[in-house]
């Protein structure tokens, strides 16, 4: 990594990196719901299915693929209204949803599998994080040094990988808390509402705010 790298740089990426996985934001706010509905294991792979996502983002800013955004305004406004419904169609699942956890034929929440892709797909639909990965990931990339996708690839991996094990606890965590608090229906339709009201939120921020 050291020749791959310069390590100055990295140790700063590092830190920023690190804050800003820390920072609640969308995909944190999408975790914590997941988990509230679906239990530990739907909010770790929430968690799980948005760091894969990061990774195909990361990819695409090594191979230059992400910049089209920049040059094609309409492909990035398609994309984020895409990304804004399918956070509508979860908030409607969540509203409409009045199981209880162990009945039988009425699971409570998404299973593993819709957990992980939930969360790629909503993260995959957001555009800002593709301009995010254009304007962040260059800042600690020294051409001088070449191999610059390799460069990007590294910084992209760190980022993923420091974003899933923070994302996971706070998946995992939200998820026990909500399972203790699911002893009731009172409450697990409160719970419901909840994460389809921060479900709704994020598609109406995302709808709202073009750039």
């Amino acid at each position: 990594m050291a020749r791959m790298v310069d390590m100055n740089l990295y140790v700063a990426f590092l830190v920023a990196a690190f804050a800003l996985c820390i920072t609640p934001g969308p995909d944190m706010m999408f975790i914590v719901a997941m988990g509230g509905r679906g239990g530990p294991t739907a909010g770790v792979m929430a968690a799980f299915g948005v760091a894969c996502a990061m990774l195909v983002h990361a990819i695409a800013a090594a191979l230059g693929l992400s910049a089209l955004f920049l040059t094609l305004p309409t492909l990035y406004h398609v994309l984020r209204w895409a990304g804004a419904a399918y956070l509508l169609y979860l908030a409607v699942k969540a509203f409409r949803d009045r199981s209880m956890p162990g009945e039988e034929g009425a699971p409570a929440g998404p299973g593993m599998r819709r957990a992980f892709w939930q969360g790629a797909v909503t993260n995959l639909l957001n555009p800002k994080v593709i301009l995010f990965n254009v304007a962040f990931l260059p800042q600690f990339v020294d051409p001088s040094l070449g191999h610059v996708r390799g460069q990007f690839l590294v910084l992209g991996v760190t980022i993923v990988v420091m974003g899933f094990l923070w994302d996971g606890f706070v998946g995992l965590l939200s998820g026990r808390l909500a399972g203790l608090l699911r002893r009731s229906r009172r409450v697990n339709r409160a719970l419901n509402i909840v994460s389809g009201t921060v479900f709704a939120g994020l598609a109406v921020r995302l709808a709202a705010t073009p750039k």
